[in-house]
């Protein structure tokens, strides 16, 4: 483990929980920065679609890691681990706020990610658009059943990677995927929404993404190749809106899809980061929640 003198704060937990608000405020009492760990957020342009603060939220916290690949690159959960700890080792007090599980814990874990093999990807990728997912999945889980276990049938992203990663390093994808073994010490808030509200501000947020413009910013980002983007074109609510753009999906339907898709996305979240035992949760309406944040960290005390 690197030694620091401050634990990372992490906040986590289901999109439009109130992560970014809380984060902000964390780090405007202990004076520490946030570092972004939502994999979206990551692309410029991508604004509204990704509820990305605007600069009057972020109240003069610096943030670190937004906007810095273009709509066309591939994300890569390797390149974000080096980044987020570079960050980490010249910040005094981070905190880390974002819904992607997968990110936090590269950057908080000692994960390694095996390489890629572009021949390999590409021929796999070719399947997947001819075939689909099913196929592939069942390879999987013959080749690797706890991987295929861990990954959801229809996501054929994922099931491309784990079957480049068997191919190329003749190993299991399972022996990769995430484990406990903290890298940096930290301390990770969750923010726990029952889901009847969590449901409700899903879809107010959609609502207000529509109403602020997301139509006219994917219209935008698709002149930047938005839609060759094998991550970015695939985002919720930018996927959707594509295909109202292109003609198949009414501008009432990419918008229900949307709100669908999203909640679907938050039952995931809510998944992954319950089965780590160091996250502790915190009711996200709670009154006194930044100073029960607070608390949470040792030497710094609620006042």
């Amino acid at each position: 483990m690197r030694v620091r003198q401050q634990p990372v704060i992490a906040v986590v937990g289901p999109t439009a929980a109130g992560k970014s608000d809380l984060a902000v405020e964390l780090a405007l009492r202990l004076g520490g920065e946030c570092v972004n760990a939502d994999s979206m957020q990551l692309y410029r342009g991508m604004d509204i679609g990704t509820a990305k603060l605007t600069p009057a939220e972020m109240r003069g916290v610096p943030h670190h890691l937004l906007d810095i690949w273009d709509v066309t690159v591939t994300a890569s959960v390797a390149e974000y681990q080096r980044l987020a700890r570079e960050v980490f080792d010249r910040v005094a007090t981070p905190v880390l706020v974002g819904g992607s599980g997968l990110y936090v814990r590269a950057a908080l874990d000692d994960l390694e990610f095996p390489g890629t093999d572009p021949e390999i990807r590409s021929r796999l990728e070719a399947e997947l658009a001819e075939r689909g997912p099913a196929p592939l999945y069942e390879r999987l889980r013959g080749l690797d059943p706890a991987a295929a276990a861990a990954i959801l049938p229809g996501n054929g992203r994922r099931i491309v990677r784990a079957l480049e990663v068997i191919e190329h390093s003749g190993r299991p994808f399972s022996a990769t995927m995430p484990s406990y073994d903290a890298l940096y010490p930290s301390v990770q808030i969750g923010l726990e929404v029952p889901r009847p509200e969590l449901d409700e501000r899903i879809a107010l947020r959609v609502e207000r993404m529509w109403a602020a413009g997301l139509v006219e910013e994917v219209r935008a980002l698709l002149g930047q190749g938005l839609a060759e983007g094998r991550t970015a074109g695939r985002a919720l609510g930018y996927a959707q809106v594509i295909r109202f753009l292109e003609g198949e999906w009414s501008e009432e339907q990419a918008r229900a899809e949307t709100v669908r898709a999203t909640r679907r996305f938050a039952r995931r979240q809510e998944s992954w980061f319950r089965r780590d035992p160091r996250v502790r949760w915190l009711p996200y309406d709670a009154p006194d929640l930044v100073e029960r944040s607070l608390a949470e960290i040792p030497g710094h005390l609620a006042p």
